[in-house]
């Protein structure tokens, strides 16, 4: 059986450790209790947060005691971006937060048996903590010249805007985390990704100065990809776990959207397929890209642990029926709308001319172009093939009362929506 270290090594998911062996014997010698940081800045997570996720899972698979944090502390602060100060929300809000992104986490971990995950809050003992504790007990094994030093500190120092002392203070708070759960859980691994490798290492030093223990950090590599652009964004922005702001077809389609270049490395850090089964997926991109058999694999596996087994299979099946394999009449409301979400849309109320529709929804340039399509047996009206350049939508063609897909050729979709709400 493949070591739980070396699979992450093989993924491309380990930029760096504090001490790879000593990390690998105390792994080999566990079980040992690990924590990554989730810190509520937004109503929920998005994929890219899934790397820690499913890395949590890796290691809780292979024995070890994986504890959740999701700062309910650092959340009112916020680790400090490249450019700009986050703007901070209300304490009401960040609770709210807090609860919906515990239950985005749940799912991914087993609650239950000898190496149980648990949840826990950082408000919990940052909020009883008077400033004077704080600055007497852990803000005086700080120096200023490490934390001045740090690639995040020193950029926005160097900036316009500069950093303010409450971002400054954010690295001393989530060390305090680390200490905190070292004492009360004997948690000796923290995870994060390389950008956070500075926040990682100030609870090692924390723990090493006050306990005299050494523990453990393991930075995961960032996503990007093959272009060097940031992994996660859609044209429409982030790529959300909550179904309410990406929706499981969007979500399906944004990893079956996945590029040849990337979509081998995606697999191996957003699945858990094994190594042989990625390298025959890796041969299909290689030998039949047209297949898109990796992709497939992918989107399925992944939109399956987020949204589960059926949200998926609808994900397919909707797929498919937008381009003519499948009844799109069969699809739900929700369905629809999220795939007009994605597609060039227009008002078309029922009486609309098809001429008229698709010069609006911009699948043509004009009524002549729309004309010479119709009568080429190119336009399809909810996958039924349009024969009369007089066409007109009716209200029997506003799927749910609302959408009309019009169809140009095998791939050129756009969807008339009935009202413009």
């Amino acid at each position: 059986m493949t070591h739980v270290l070396d699979d992450l090594i093989w993924r491309g998911l380990v930029a760096q450790t504090t001490d790879v062996d000593a990390l690998r014997a105390a792994l080999d010698a566990g079980p040992v209790t690990y924590y990554v940081g989730f810190d509520p800045t937004a109503s929920s997570l998005h994929v890219g947060h899934m790397v820690q996720l499913l890395n949590m899972r890796r290691l809780q698979q292979a024995g070890h005691r994986p504890l959740a944090l999701v700062g309910g502390a650092t959340g009112l602060i916020g680790d400090p971006r490249p450019t700009t100060e986050r703007s901070m929300n209300s304490p009401e809000v960040v609770a709210g937060w807090v609860e919906s992104i515990r239950a985005q986490i749940e799912p991914f971990l087993s609650f239950e048996g000898e190496n149980a995950a648990r949840m826990v809050n950082n408000l919990d003992w940052t909020a009883p903590l008077s400033a004077i504790d704080f600055l007497r007990d852990v803000g005086k094994h700080f120096r200023m010249g490490t934390m001045l030093s740090k690639d995040i500190v020193a950029r926005r120092l160097g900036s316009e805007e500069g950093l303010s002392f409450t971002e400054f203070s954010y690295q001393i708070l989530q060390g305090m985390d680390y200490r905190e759960l070292f004492d009360n859980y004997g948690c000796t691994l923290q995870m994060g990704g390389n950008d956070q490798w500075g926040n990682l290492l100030s609870g090692v030093e924390l723990i090493r100065k006050t306990r005299q223990q050494p523990v453990h950090a393991l930075a995961a590599t960032l996503i990007t990809k093959s272009d060097g652009s940031k992994m996660g964004k859609s044209e429409g922005g982030a790529v959300w776990l909550d179904p309410g702001l990406t929706s499981p077809y969007a979500f399906y389609q944004f990893w079956l959207n996945t590029a040849d270049e990337d979509v081998v490395h995606y697999l191996k850090v957003f699945t858990f397929r094994t190594q042989e089964e990625i390298e025959a997926l890796a041969q299909s991109v290689a030998e039949r890209p047209y297949a898109r058999e990796a992709q497939r694999a992918l989107a399925g596996d992944i939109t399956t642990l987020v949204h589960g087994a059926a949200a998926t299979e609808a994900a397919i099946f909707a797929a498919s029926a937008l381009f003519g394999r499948g009844d799109v009449r069969e699809l739900d409301a929700q369905t629809l709308r999220s795939v007009a979400e994605e597609l060039q849309t227009a008002t078309t109320p029922a009486g609309t001319s098809v001429l008229d529709a698709l010069v609006n929804v911009k699948l043509v340039d004009s009524k002549s172009e729309a004309r010479r399509a119709i009568k080429d047996g190119g336009v399809y009206l909810n996958n039924v093939k349009v024969l009369a350049e007089d066409a007109t939508i009716t209200a029997a063609d506003l799927l749910h009362g609302n959408y009309a897909l019009l169809r140009r050729g095998k791939k050129a979709l756009a969807m008339g929506v009935g009202n413009a709400a």
